[in-house]
């Protein structure tokens, strides 16, 4: 007579079940790494979603200083040639004559050329000026950048030598220079002038 097969019995006396697997330590390993990264996600779209809701609050505060920005209207426009000069009137340019290339979003701590820069400000970028503002100016600033980084629409913060704690904020054919820095009307020219520029307007 045949003897009866025995049943895998786990320590401790418990019967395991045939042909169930524990998952490895390479699979906990990845389906961790996917919980951690929605977790993530979600944390950092909803911290993103409430600086830009405070953003907007404060742009909204300010919409109505908005009449003190100065229009410089374009000379001329087009891409340089090699060798070929723009001459700027301002030190701080608007509109004009350009390089092909331009500068892309971001904070600068060198500063960077015109022409480029005018570029920028052809594809609806906001360009604003800084030398030696306070630390939490410059940290405002460095947190706007973070929201706002789109080709066409996004913020760049170079340096100005000769500045010393004013800002100065630039869009195509427009300018506001604050001392001191006023939030509110920073924040309402951004939102005006953002993503607005000529060759490609996305807002």
């Amino acid at each position: 007579m045949a003897g009866k097969k025995r049943k895998a019995v786990k320590p401790g006396g418990a019967t395991a079940k045939p042909g169930r697997k524990r998952p490895g330590a390479g699979k906990m390993a990845v389906i961790g790494a996917l919980v951690l990264a929605l977790v993530w996600g979600g944390w950092s779209w909803w911290r993103d979603s409430a600086a830009e809701d405070e953003f907007l609050a404060l742009a909204a505060d300010g919409m109505e200083a908005l009449g003190v920005v100065e229009r410089q209207p374009a000379s001329t426009g087009g891409h340089l040639v090699p060798g070929q000069s723009a001459g700027y009137r301002d030190r701080m340019p608007t509109a004009g004559a350009h390089d092909p290339k331009w500068i892309d979003p971001g904070v600068y701590d060198t500063a960077q050329v015109s022409t480029r820069l005018v570029h920028s400000l052809e594809h609806g970028m906001i360009v604003i000026y800084y030398d030696t503002p306070p630390e939490d100016v410059f940290a405002t600033l460095e947190s706007w950048a973070g929201l706002y980084g789109g080709p066409w629409s996004g913020l760049v913060v170079v340096p100005m030598p000769g500045l010393g704690e004013e800002i100065v904020l630039t869009a195509w054919e427009r300018t506001l220079e604050l001392r001191p820095f006023d939030a509110a009307r920073a924040a309402a020219f951004i939102d005006r002038y953002r993503g607005r520029g000529p060759e490609n307007p996305v807002r």
